[in-house]
């Protein structure tokens, strides 16, 4: 991969959205993935826009710092939260397939709460866009 943080940035989400797509078509199949992708798709490819946004500006710091005009301290990056975010937005197509591990309860409450799960995932992005555009302007601040 280019050390482009853009392409670094446009990699991520795209990884973002397959895993999506593995995880939906595996549990669920083809059809209802592209509908769920369908009716979700304003969410979903926001979600993986903050993540490759923060995968691009940590890209970019991380290339600032290795150019050697820093310390290795200021690296943080907050992207998990948008996959964990995406990830349990469609969770809880696991009760199709896990009703004998007793996990249908849980599974069940994360169905009931996907649009405010999104949200959580959402917002999150936000603040991980925000802290790590922060520490790349302290960082240039102080170089």
């Amino acid at each position: 991969m280019s050390r482009s943080p853009f392409i670094a940035g446009t990699f991520g989400a795209t990884v973002l959205l397959a895993l999506y797509f593995i995880i939906v078509t595996a549990i669920s199949g083809w059809e209802f993935a592209q509908s769920q992708f369908a009716s979700f798709w304003y969410y979903i490819l926001a979600l993986a826009t903050g993540f490759g946004i923060q995968v691009g500006l940590y890209q970019y710091l991380r290339h600032a710092i290795q150019r050697g005009k820093g310390t290795g301290k200021v690296l943080a990056v907050t992207g998990t939260n948008s996959t964990v975010a995406m990830i349990s937005c469609c969770a809880h197509y696991l009760a199709n397939i896990l009703p004998a591990l007793g996990a249908t309860g849980i599974l069940a409450l994360v169905g009931q709460y996907q649009i405010e799960l999104f949200w959580i995932g959402l917002v999150s992005n936000a603040f991980g866009i925000a802290y790590i555009t922060r520490k790349i302007l302290q960082y240039e601040k102080n170089v």
